[in-house]
């Protein structure tokens, strides 16, 4: 994703290079150092595909400072890179919020819809950290933080489930997911707000109080 950034930085503009390295440490967190055996090996990737240009102006006390822009074959390749993320890029936060942090360079409003929708999708399907076998099901159970007595997974659960519901809930909003609309007679059609807190799972019926695989109540109309 280093890669991404790069091209995603530049296509808002020409950036000398540790102006380019001190935006993307900023971007991954201060936990993820961009360092030089890594930044610059891909700059000359990205120059010798073609994808960026390199030039050398003066700098100050005679100094030569290296301008990075991004070519039309730079953009064109960012572009194709934000409208079809590999499916780690959109399983994975890290790699997800860099696709994110530059999508609105995609110009049709529909290519970004649908990366925020394969990401709701992603988030809506039962996970979990842990997991136990059920021998009454082939795949292992999700735990849930009641699942578990050991007050540190409990908490990596809680802050996950959280997390994920914020995320989910922003995600509905600006995809339109989660805007109930409207059948003859007035009543709701869309579902979509009866998803389960804890594993995800939507509700299979309009009344329904519980999740049907998990048990937990089901936030109300």
């Amino acid at each position: 994703m280093l890669e991404l950034a790069i091209l995603g930085f530049l296509a808002d503009g020409p950036l000398h290079g540790y102006q380019l390295r001190r935006r993307i440490a900023h971007l991954t967190g201060h936990t993820r150092p961009v360092s030089d055996g890594s930044l610059y090996p891909a700059i000359n990737r990205l120059v010798k595909a073609g994808l960026l240009d390199r030039r050398i102006e003066p700098g100050a006390a005679a100094a030569q400072r290296h301008t990075l822009t991004l070519t039309a074959a730079g953009r064109a390749e960012l572009l194709r890179r934000l409208r079809e993320p590999a499916d780690l890029e959109i399983s994975d936060s890290t790699r997800y919020f860099t696709i994110l942090a530059f999508l609105s360079h995609l110009p049709d409003a529909a290519d970004r819809q649908a990366v925020l929708r394969r990401r709701l999708e992603f988030l809506e399907r039962p996970a979990s950290f842990f997991y136990d076998s059920d021998s009454d099901h082939d795949e292992d159970r999700p735990l849930r933080a009641d699942d578990t007595g050991d007050p540190y997974r409990r908490g990596m659960l809680l802050i996950a489930r959280a997390t994920s519901r914020a995320e989910r809930s922003w995600l509905r909003e600006v995809t339109g997911a989660g805007a109930g609309t409207q059948e003859e007679g007035g009543e709701a059609a869309c579902l979509l707000d009866r998803v389960c807190p804890d594993c995800g799972r939507l509700a299979a019926e309009r009344d329904a109080r519980y999740c049907g695989r998990c048990g937990t109540p089901l936030p109300s109309f």
